[in-house]
């Protein structure tokens, strides 16, 4: 009982990180899917930012708080069609947090108005690539999105019971680890990580033929896998543990492990890490304007990305705050100096219209013999 009521304070309270939430809920056998949002009661005069856990504490949006006296009000979602669905319901916000790849859903049901760039203070700051993601940006040029965190899902693995340097998404076919291995139980991101590694030039418009390929290469991985992974703490300890050896990982699995000093490298495959950025999106029908380019302002600044970096291991969009970051936490974090060619490779996640042909492959993959 005295477990469940620090939850709820620590969750209500701000004082949760993502990964923390992550963890609680993995011991209790749930996913945020499940999670109610409990937000503060909010108040008239109060922006209010609708967010992932971890990101709605102070030091994400230096300077806000001295400003104006007090943090945002911050309510909580668990997955972007959570939000999408409930801010469609009436629930009133006056900034969310979405990733690029859902930002043109969200303009195409009409909940978010285009951000103007010349009351952001660090847009210049910000790197090209960020700033003109597909679907972000509409033919008159209108902007809809604000690009603050990005992340990779690259290759994992224990640098020293895989001694030699791998490069590429082949190792997680290689038969030398057989049992050993693991991919994302999800084909958001794993059938574009096999739809990149059989040369599929455009995985959002796949043809028969091409769906089969990727089938055919699953049932080449499958009795080499330890398991599907679909959650970092799973990942994390069967990588420190030996248990797994190799894996496709998120940055932040790769950052605890790397903190804890499990002997593991983070690495951009030559055919390309699967890449997505998160920012945010001015929904409609905000009434506190001055304060939403506040807070957009605090957290596209350079200070911003230098927590982002140092704390979840993720990357940022100001190319001012590595420099900030000293050069053996950027090495230990798998980040460059400068990203910008790490952002130019990137192979940038999109909401597949084959994601569900995809995951039914995936379920009769899992289920052959």
């Amino acid at each position: 009982m005295a477990g469940s009521r620090e939850f709820i304070d620590r969750l209500t309270d701000g004082r949760m990180t993502r990964r923390e939430l992550h963890r609680w809920l993995a011991a209790a056998g749930l996913g945020l899917a499940v999670m109610p949002v409990l937000p503060r009661a909010a108040r008239a005069d109060d922006l209010i930012y609708y967010t992932w856990s971890g990101y709605d504490v102070k030091e994400f949006m230096p300077g806000f708080v001295e400003k104006h006296g007090s943090m945002p009000q911050t309510p909580l979602f668990g997955d972007e069609q959570e939000a999408l669905t409930k801010i469609q319901s009436g629930f009133q916000v006056d900034l969310a947090h979405p990733c690029n790849n859902r930002v043109s859903i969200w303009r195409d049901a009409g909940v978010i108005e285009p951000v103007d760039t010349s009351r952001l203070e660090h847009w210049g700051e910000l790197f090209d690539s960020l700033k003109n993601l597909k679907g972000t940006v509409t033919e008159d040029g209108q902007h809809w999105f604000l690009p603050v965190d990005w992340g990779m899902t690259a290759l994992i693995y224990r640098t020293d019971l895989i001694k030699d340097p791998v490069d590429s998404w082949e190792l997680l076919w290689d038969p030398k680890y057989k049992g050993k291995l693991s991919i994302g139980d999800g084909m958001a991101d794993t059938g574009l990580i096999v739809a990149t590694l059989v040369g599929i030039k455009d995985p959002n418009n796949m043809t028969a033929d091409d769906l089969a390929k990727i089938k055919k290469k699953l049932l080449e991985q499958k009795p080499l896998l330890r398991f599907y992974w679909n959650d970092e703490t799973t990942l994390e300890q069967a990588l420190t543990s030996g248990e797994v050896v190799a894996s496709s990982s998120w940055n932040g699995a790769a950052a605890t492990l790397i903190d804890q000093g499990v002997p593991v490298k983070f690495v951009s495959p030559k055919e390309g890490a699967l890449t997505y950025c998160c920012g945010l999106v001015r929904v409609k029908g905000g009434s506190h304007d001055d304060a939403a380019y506040d807070l957009m302002n605090a957290m596209s600044s350079p200070e911003a990305g230098k927590w982002l970096i140092e704390t979840y291991g993720y990357g940022h969009s100001n190319s001012k705050a590595f420099g900030m970051v000293a050069p053996e936490m950027l090495a230990k974090r798998s980040l460059p100096k400068d990203p910008t060619e790490m952002l130019g490779q990137g192979v940038y996640s999109t909401v597949s219209r084959h994601l569900a042909e995809l995951s039914q492959i995936l379920e009769e993959v899992k289920a052959s013999q």
